[in-house]
Protein backbone atom coordinates (compact mmCIF):
# COMPACT_ATOMS: atom_id res chain seq x y z
CA UNK A 1 0.00 0.00 0.00
CA UNK A 2 2.72 2.35 0.71
CA UNK A 3 4.22 1.74 -2.33
CA UNK A 4 1.06 2.61 -4.06
CA UNK A 5 1.03 5.99 -2.34
CA UNK A 6 4.44 7.12 -3.26
CA UNK A 7 3.34 6.24 -6.90
CA UNK A 8 0.20 7.41 -7.11
CA UNK A 9 -0.03 10.25 -4.69
CA UNK A 10 -3.76 10.51 -5.68
CA UNK A 11 -4.58 7.65 -4.99
CA UNK A 12 -8.57 7.94 -3.85
CA UNK A 13 -7.85 6.21 -0.11
CA UNK A 14 -4.81 7.94 0.07
CA UNK A 15 -4.75 9.45 4.31
CA UNK A 16 -2.69 12.33 2.97
CA UNK A 17 -4.63 15.84 1.52
CA UNK A 18 -5.21 16.27 -2.63
CA UNK A 19 -3.57 19.19 -3.88
CA UNK A 20 -5.95 19.64 -6.60
CA UNK A 21 -8.15 20.15 -4.38
CA UNK A 22 -6.80 23.14 -2.55
CA UNK A 23 -5.45 26.45 -4.63
CA UNK A 24 -3.62 27.12 -1.69
CA UNK A 25 -5.07 31.10 -1.95
CA UNK A 26 -5.24 32.75 1.51
CA UNK A 27 -8.17 35.22 2.45
CA UNK A 28 -7.02 38.78 3.18
CA UNK A 29 -7.84 39.73 6.97
CA UNK A 30 -9.94 42.62 6.06
CA UNK A 31 -12.56 39.92 4.66
CA UNK A 32 -12.65 38.79 7.75
CA UNK A 33 -13.17 41.91 9.55
CA UNK A 34 -15.75 43.15 7.07
CA UNK A 35 -17.87 39.82 7.33
CA UNK A 36 -17.78 40.53 10.99
CA UNK A 37 -19.00 43.85 10.81
CA UNK A 38 -21.88 42.81 8.52
CA UNK A 39 -22.12 39.71 10.84
CA UNK A 40 -22.11 41.38 14.61
CA UNK A 41 -22.61 45.40 13.67
CA UNK A 42 -25.05 44.75 10.75
CA UNK A 43 -22.93 47.69 9.15
CA UNK A 44 -23.50 45.78 5.89
CA UNK A 45 -25.97 44.00 3.95
CA UNK A 46 -23.62 42.53 1.80
CA UNK A 47 -20.11 41.77 1.12
CA UNK A 48 -18.86 40.13 -2.35
CA UNK A 49 -15.33 38.89 -2.01
CA UNK A 50 -13.25 37.68 -5.52
CA UNK A 51 -9.56 36.42 -6.31
CA UNK A 52 -7.20 38.68 -6.88
CA UNK A 53 -5.26 39.20 -10.23
CA UNK A 54 -2.27 37.40 -9.17
CA UNK A 55 -4.04 34.44 -7.95
CA UNK A 56 -2.65 34.68 -5.26
CA UNK A 57 -5.29 35.76 -2.70
CA UNK A 58 -9.32 36.45 -2.05
CA UNK A 59 -9.86 40.24 -1.87
CA UNK A 60 -12.92 42.65 -0.90
CA UNK A 61 -14.76 43.03 -4.37
CA UNK A 62 -17.55 45.14 -3.25
CA UNK A 63 -19.15 46.10 -0.30
CA UNK A 64 -23.09 47.45 0.13
CA UNK A 65 -25.88 48.38 3.11
CA UNK A 66 -28.14 48.57 0.43
CA UNK A 67 -31.12 46.53 1.09
CA UNK A 68 -32.34 45.71 -2.29
CA UNK A 69 -31.78 42.17 -3.12
CA UNK A 70 -31.59 43.07 -6.83
CA UNK A 71 -28.44 45.63 -5.98
CA UNK A 72 -26.95 42.45 -4.45
CA UNK A 73 -27.69 40.75 -7.53
CA UNK A 74 -26.10 43.61 -10.07
CA UNK A 75 -23.17 43.27 -8.52
CA UNK A 76 -23.16 39.75 -9.49
CA UNK A 77 -20.63 39.78 -12.61
CA UNK A 78 -22.40 38.16 -15.81
CA UNK A 79 -18.86 36.25 -16.39
CA UNK A 80 -16.72 35.91 -13.59
CA UNK A 81 -16.84 33.86 -10.66
CA UNK A 82 -17.45 35.50 -6.88
CA UNK A 83 -17.69 34.75 -3.37
CA UNK A 84 -20.31 36.53 -1.52
CA UNK A 85 -22.48 36.59 1.80
CA UNK A 86 -25.59 38.25 2.00
CA UNK A 87 -27.46 39.41 5.45
CA UNK A 88 -31.10 37.86 3.84
CA UNK A 89 -34.23 38.70 6.13
CA UNK A 90 -37.61 37.65 5.11
CA UNK A 91 -40.71 37.55 7.25
CA UNK A 92 -42.63 34.43 8.63
CA UNK A 93 -45.95 34.69 9.36
CA UNK A 94 -46.92 35.33 12.89
CA UNK A 95 -43.10 35.33 13.86
CA UNK A 96 -41.68 38.31 12.35
CA UNK A 97 -38.70 39.01 10.23
CA UNK A 98 -35.75 36.47 10.24
CA UNK A 99 -32.34 36.61 9.37
CA UNK A 100 -29.91 34.18 7.85
CA UNK A 101 -26.74 35.22 6.99
CA UNK A 102 -25.91 33.15 3.17
CA UNK A 103 -22.68 32.41 1.89
CA UNK A 104 -23.46 32.42 -2.38
CA UNK A 105 -20.56 30.84 -4.42
CA UNK A 106 -21.23 32.40 -7.68
CA UNK A 107 -20.21 30.44 -10.74
CA UNK A 108 -22.21 31.81 -13.73
CA UNK A 109 -22.44 29.21 -16.52
CA UNK A 110 -20.99 32.33 -19.19
CA UNK A 111 -17.42 32.09 -16.69
CA UNK A 112 -14.31 30.46 -18.36
CA UNK A 113 -13.44 26.98 -16.95
CA UNK A 114 -9.70 28.28 -16.01
CA UNK A 115 -12.01 30.87 -12.95
CA UNK A 116 -14.56 28.36 -11.97
CA UNK A 117 -12.21 25.99 -11.31
CA UNK A 118 -9.75 27.88 -9.25
CA UNK A 119 -12.85 29.58 -7.07
CA UNK A 120 -14.02 26.05 -6.83
CA UNK A 121 -10.79 24.84 -4.85
CA UNK A 122 -10.47 27.91 -2.92
CA UNK A 123 -14.53 28.23 -1.86
CA UNK A 124 -13.05 25.96 1.37
CA UNK A 125 -10.58 28.69 2.20
CA UNK A 126 -12.86 31.17 2.50
CA UNK A 127 -15.95 29.26 3.75
CA UNK A 128 -13.89 27.91 6.62
CA UNK A 129 -13.23 31.40 8.16
CA UNK A 130 -16.69 32.83 8.39
CA UNK A 131 -17.87 31.57 11.29
CA UNK A 132 -21.83 31.30 11.58
CA UNK A 133 -22.92 31.36 7.94
CA UNK A 134 -26.58 29.48 8.08
CA UNK A 135 -27.01 28.95 4.46
CA UNK A 136 -24.47 27.99 1.14
CA UNK A 137 -26.14 28.71 -2.12
CA UNK A 138 -24.33 27.08 -5.02
CA UNK A 139 -25.59 29.61 -8.47
CA UNK A 140 -24.92 29.01 -11.87
CA UNK A 141 -27.18 31.25 -13.09
CA UNK A 142 -29.69 33.96 -12.08
CA UNK A 143 -32.80 31.91 -11.74
CA UNK A 144 -30.64 29.85 -8.86
CA UNK A 145 -29.33 33.71 -6.84
CA UNK A 146 -33.33 34.52 -7.56
CA UNK A 147 -34.72 36.37 -4.03
CA UNK A 148 -37.52 33.20 -4.60
CA UNK A 149 -34.90 30.76 -4.91
CA UNK A 150 -33.16 31.81 -1.96
CA UNK A 151 -36.10 32.41 -0.02
CA UNK A 152 -36.81 28.69 -0.42
CA UNK A 153 -33.73 27.37 0.56
CA UNK A 154 -33.30 29.50 3.57
CA UNK A 155 -37.02 28.89 4.82
CA UNK A 156 -36.76 25.16 4.72
CA UNK A 157 -33.42 25.33 6.70
CA UNK A 158 -35.39 27.77 9.79
CA UNK A 159 -37.71 24.50 10.44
Amino acid sequence: MVSLLILFPQYPLSPFPNPLFSSGISVADECISTYHDLKLKKAHKFVIFKINDSRTQIVLDKVSSSEDYQDFINDLPTDDCRFAVYDFSYEVEGAGTRHKLCFYSWSPDTAKVRPKMLYASSKDAIRKRLDGINNEIQCTDLDEVSHKSVLEKVSRSSH
